[in-house]
């Protein structure tokens, strides 16, 4: 039996809408807003505009590269929350009017959760699927959390960020840099050039499974303020030793927490996703620790990793099983529920 899902996703500046065929697939189709490189950031009047003049577009692209009609749908799918309220507003929007007009099922998705659930995507060669429960480690430009993975819908947030995310502490040090936004994938090229010993930074001393990176990043403003004051070109003349350092030590403040929630709980399924699941560093150093400590690793492809609607799609798709839908008034919410 075909269940096919319309899964919509704007939480923040990309307008992405994506089909589904049970766990497959056929189309996911992303529009990409350059218009914030100029600030440095995501300007969110801005985003929700963009959605705006994108969302009809990427789905009507949508359904012709799936070759899907609207009546085959079996239901929608929207981000729901965490994100920008404007820019959620026009995809939720979207998605009820959709449904509305089609008589079918209203599905209302967590982001952080479609993040982990896009390991559950059927593609082809891929044979091996996390088991339950297992450990991920969602990073992004807006959350770092490790969750216990017990089900499909069941997840539990064992350890988060208590103050600023992964992603950000990437992108604020590319700003502090003087690198375009985004600047978290500069970093990532530059680092691979650069000695990422050379330049050494502290890690936070935070209980249990937490993080904390305001420190960090503030740690670097004044590292590199000092020295630009003895040294105007330093960035310039330091740039990849500086960038190689700055994502090992934001990669070992992760590795670091992720290695004890595995001891603690005994789980070895490891999995990541998020945003910045797509750095280089991150992923060696998790097949590192597979090799060390025996771990599975679960690592999402690339076109999975940023927000995406095909991650929407998988997680309406298991909902929809449980049938588990909306009204037509539900409303986005703006914070991690």
């Amino acid at each position: 039996m075909k269940t096919i899902i319309l899964g919509i996703e704007s939480s923040c500046d990309d307008t992405s809408a994506a089909i589904i065929n049970n766990r497959k697939i056929l189309a996911n189709v992303t529009a990409n807003q350059a218009v914030h490189r100029n600030f440095g950031g995501v300007v969110p009047e801005l985003a929700s505009r963009a959605h705006q003049q994108s969302i009809i577009p990427v789905v009507d692209q949508a359904l012709h590269i799936a070759k899907i009609q609207k009546k085959d749908i079996s239901a929608t799918a929207f981000t729901a929350g965490p994100g920008l309220l404007g820019s959620l507003l026009v995809g939720s929007s979207f998605s009820k009017a959709f449904a509305l007009a089609l008589n079918i099922p209203l599905v209302e998705v967590d982001h952080m959760h479609a993040h982990i659930l896009v390991h559950f995507i059927e593609t082809e060669g891929k044979k091996q699927f996390p088991e339950f429960p297992f450990l991920c480690l969602t990073v992004s430009g807006g959350h770092t959390q490790i969750v216990l993975v017990k089900s499909h819908y069941d997840f539990e947030v064992i350890g988060q960020t208590i103050d600023d995310a992964a992603g950000e502490a990437f992108d604020k040090a590319a700003k502090i840099m003087g690198l375009p936004y985004p600047g978290g994938p500069l970093i990532d090229k530059y680092a691979k050039k650069g000695n990422p010993k050379r330049f050494s930074f502290p890690h936070p001393k935070i209980p249990g499974l937490d993080y904390s990176f305001r420190g960090l990043k503030t740690s670097i403003l004044y590292f590199l303020r000092d020295n630009l004051k003895k040294e105007p070109t330093y960035i310039k003349n330091n740039k990849h030793d500086l960038c190689a350092s700055i994502q090992h030590a934001i990669v070992e403040i992760l590795m670091k927490k992720l290695r004890k929630a595995s001891a603690k709980t005994k789980i070895k399924q490891i999995a990541i996703a998020g945003g910045v699941s797509a750095n280089s560093n991150l992923r060696k150093a998790l097949y590192e620790e597979q090799k060390k400590l025996g771990w599975q690793v679960f690592i999402p492809p690339f076109e999975y990793c940023t927000d995406n609607a095909a991650m929407i799609a998988i997680a309406g798709y298991y909902k929809y099983l449980k049938k588990d839908f909306v009204s037509q008034d539900i409303t986005p919410y703006t914070r991690y529920r």
